[in-house]
């Protein structure tokens, strides 16, 4: 588990995503450990600003060398902004996965969604159970 940079601050699903809040806004990337399991990232699709999602819908795509995975909603709400730095650079999510590599920022339709998030220890499990 020590291979998995998962910071104490964030919320994370059971899909790989994390959730960093701020204030009203909740700022949305995948994890350290879904970018390792990916591999070189080559391409991130991304929703355009003003588009809703509720919680688990996909809101994009990720593609590696490897595979190509969707992107879940780990929590509803509008977008209000997207990393569109990523259409040049995917693989700032491979470098900086909680950095630059960010995807979205939502404004959450019901804030209470994120508690239901699992913090580091609920998410280190998770991936222990799957290995």
């Amino acid at each position: 588990m020590s291979d998995y940079d998962l910071p104490d601050s964030l919320r994370y699903s059971i899909e790989d995503e994390w959730t960093r809040s701020d204030g009203k806004r909740v700022t949305i990337g995948v994890s350290d450990y879904a970018q390792q399991q990916l591999g070189d990232i080559v391409f991130v699709e991304l929703p355009e600003v003003g588009r809703s999602f509720d919680k688990g819908d996909p809101f994009g795509v990720i593609e590696s060398v490897k595979a190509v995975s969707d992107l879940f909603a780990p929590i509803g709400g509008e977008v209000v902004e997207v990393n569109q730095a990523l259409t040049e650079t995917p693989e700032s999510v491979n470098e900086d996965c909680y950095g630059d590599g960010w995807m979205i920022v939502v404004e959450p339709s019901d804030p209470k969604e994120i508690d239901a998030l699992l913090d580091r220890a609920g998410y280190a499990q998770h991936i222990k159970d799957r290995e």
